[in-house]
């Protein structure tokens, strides 16, 4: 299974398939889409309205990561549910908090 991000000099590109107005917030593992792409799965109480949704992401993220979350953003795909968010800090460090994410 790939990893569901790319590598870059000050952090990664995360991959993430998000799921507005659910239950609970919680990242939910790796799924690999028809085209073969894998993402993190992401499910957040928020609405899809003011970007809250792409905002409670950002906080999701970075509490898993362990990082500030000044240090995680939406790069693309804002009004779409497949995003990439980028995450600021040492790649390698992170590349291991994520591979934990997606065996938990």
């Amino acid at each position: 299974m790939t990893a569901p991000l790319r590598l870059r000099d000050d952090g990664v590109d995360l991959f993430v398939r998000l799921t507005p107005k659910a239950a609970i917030d919680r990242l939910e593992g790796i799924e690999i889409s028809a085209d073969g792409r894998s993402h993190l799965k992401a499910r957040v109480r928020a609405l899809p309205e003011n970007s809250a949704a792409n905002q409670a992401l950002e906080r999701l993220v970075a509490k898993a990561l362990g990082v500030p979350r000044s240090a995680v953003s939406v790069v693309a795909g804002g009004t779409a549910r497949l995003k990439t968010l980028r995450v600021l800090g040492d790649p390698a460090v992170l590349v291991k908090s994520i591979e934990a994410l997606s065996t938990a």
